[in-house]
């Protein structure tokens, strides 16, 4: 093998360990890149969340619930919240915090893309919450699961402000069948305590 092959193998041999390097580092960005730690919905959940927080009253502890479809209950989660003055911004922010979504691994509610539109506390105590049509997506399907979202939203809700007794779900300004396909949502839910996960 003359000097210059021999030149030529050397760098062809160097191009092809550069080529299979950077082969690898690429395939790993894009087969491997871990999900990003909080969705533009997230952070829209938190910012929107921090703004109906109080500057002048104390932070308080809330009950949230989330579910556990693999037990078909609902878990306990407490949250710290400083309360908003009225009680239609502290609905949105029971609301907001299940829409962030459990801070102990516990599945989601609603998914981050939910957009709480508007919300209206009658004098019987029906909490109406309008919803986007996005909130449909992303939902777990099932009876079942869907179920135990429902009654984790209208347990949160009654669990920390008195005042609410029932819940309207309602989609865009209108009332709905359902979110997924099953439970029926075409009139107010109570709390539902037989739901709840017993003490550990």
């Amino acid at each position: 093998m003359t000097t210059r092959a021999k030149i030529l193998s050397v760098i062809l041999f160097f191009v092809l360990m550069g080529s299979a390097f950077y082969l690898r580092v690429l395939t790993r960005r894009i087969f491997f890149r871990p999900p990003p730690e909080h969705t533009e919905e997230v952070a829209r959940t938190r910012l929107s969340e921090a703004a109906l927080q109080s500057a002048t009253t104390p932070v308080q502890t809330a009950t949230l619930y989330f579910p556990s479809f693999e037990n078909g209950n609902l878990t306990e989660e407490q949250r710290s919240i400083s309360w908003a003055a009225s009680e239609t911004d502290r609905i949105r922010q029971i609301v907001l915090a299940l829409i962030e979504g459990s801070h102990q691994g516990s599945s989601r509610v609603l998914p981050p893309a939910a957009s709480l539109r508007a919300v209206f506390l009658a004098a019987d105590g029906t909490a109406y919450l309008d919803f986007s049509g996005q909130t449909r997506s992303d939902l777990r399907p099932g009876i079942a699961s869907e179920s135990l979202a429902v009654y984790a939203i209208v347990n949160s809700l009654a669990a920390n402000i008195p005042a609410v007794k029932r819940v309207q779900i309602l989609l865009d300004g209108q009332r709905v069948d359902t979110l997924g396909g099953h439970t029926d949502l075409t009139e107010p839910f109570a709390p539902g305590p037989a739901r709840l996960a017993a003490g550990p």
